[in-house]
């Protein structure tokens, strides 16, 4: 029930769902030192790139937090940065995959007491040298981490490290963020620990595909004019009530040689969203993976008309609505367009999966859909769930 993705795709336009700027974008992470690395591959080639993928599923995992998660970082009393600073930096890590960071770093925060850490699967994926994975707290020792799970689909890692006591971040409510608030971005960029940099929340629900053809995370992000930088990949975005709004992921830079070298922040940062990234972290704590909602059809990648076309008829065997799934019995049709989900309108298969990813595991969403008559009608989809 599920679908492979298979090429980079594109971000949509500032201005309208129709316009692609040309600015790439990469993964936050750093490599091997490189100011400009890449840590895990492009982002998309360029935001005008054309590419599409099958959208067919998404990945948000629906369990509840448990009492071990429980936040005990101080929160800052008087909602300034300075406080907010003194408060979260303890809980914020610099992480070093490799010998000495030989294969990468990046950022990560607490999530519970009893040593549970999250970052970016981008960061923790750079290991090329079997040099295990080092976790970095201020005023502690280094300490050695394991990988106790990892979603490329959401581009999430949780780490364990033998500590306890450990002052935990709180995850902030998605639906109360809103755009022009500010945020704080703590992390390493560049290696330099215990960073802090400040903005606001400059847009919300900004499509983002991170990563390489056979390991793309589809994220409705959080977009902020923080400076992230390489190196803050796996940080928090945090309110000024020291509450983890989004976990740094990409940025945007300008294209390579347009100023005669590698670019650093440009105001255009991308974050996974704090209730997407909490239940995904959840599940990989409680059960070692995490479960993909699923819609059930094969999409059909020649189409170039605006929405997401379901195949018309089957290929290689496989049939454009999955029998028995969620979308068969919601009655979508071969050859039905998707038009828009929950009221948002949907500009190409990639954005169809992007906005499908932003759900979890049993929600219901409501899609317009188009059929081959050209009559639009409405069907209630109850996502399913998929490991794969």
């Amino acid at each position: 029930m599920t679908d492979p993705a298979s090429a980079p795709a594109p971000l949509p336009s500032m201005r309208s769902p129709r316009r692609r700027s040309s600015v790439p974008v990469v993964l936050a992470s750093l490599v091997a030192g490189v100011v400009g690395g890449l840590g895990g591959g492009v982002l998309a080639n360029s935001l005008d790139a054309q590419e599409r993928v099958v959208a067919t599923e998404t990945s948000r995992a629906d369990a509840s937090p448990s009492s071990a998660a429980a936040p005990v970082a101080p929160v800052p009393a008087d909602g300034t940065i300075a406080g907010l600073s003194r408060a979260v930096l303890p809980s914020v890590a610099l992480i070093s995959v490799g010998p000495g960071g030989r294969d990468g770093q990046g950022s990560g925060f607490v999530i519970r007491e009893d040593g549970y850490l999250l970052t970016n699967h981008h960061v923790v994926a750079a290991s090329t040298t079997g040099g295990g994975i080092t976790v970095e707290l201020p005023g502690q020792d280094p300490l050695p981490a394991e990988i106790v799970g990892s979603d490329p689909a959401y581009d999430i890692a949780v780490l364990k490290v033998d500590r306890t006591g450990l002052a935990a971040l709180p995850f902030a409510d998605s639906d109360a963020v809103e755009v022009g608030q500010a945020v704080v971005a703590v992390g390493a960029p560049l290696g330099l620990d215990s960073t802090v940099t400040s903005g606001i929340v400059s847009a919300l629900d900004r499509p983002v595909v991170a990563g390489e053809d056979d390991e793309l995370s589809y994220i409705n992000a959080v977009q902020t004019d923080a400076a992230i930088n390489p190196g803050n990949s796996g940080g928090p975005l945090l309110d000024l009530a020291g509450r983890v709004v989004g976990v740094n992921s990409a940025i945007a830079q300008m294209p390579t040689g347009s100023f005669g070298g590698p670019q650093g922040s440009i105001g255009l940062g991308f974050a996974i969203p704090a209730e997407q990234a909490e239940r995904t972290a959840t599940q990989i704590i409680e059960t070692g993976s995490s479960e993909h909602p699923v819609m059930g059809v094969h999409i059909d990648l020649q189409y170039t008309g605006e929405g997401a076309r379901v195949l018309s008829e089957g290929r290689d065997g496989v049939e454009p609505v999955i029998p028995g799934g969620p979308a068969a019995e919601a009655g979508v049709r071969p050859g039905d367009v998707v038009v828009s989900v929950d009221g948002r309108r949907v500009t190409d298969a990639q954005h169809l999966l992007v906005l499908l990813r932003s759900h979890a595991v049993g929600e219901t969403v409501e899609l317009v859909l188009r059929g081959e008559d050209g009559r639009e009608r409405t069907v209630d989809i109850t996502l399913a769930g998929s490991s794969d």
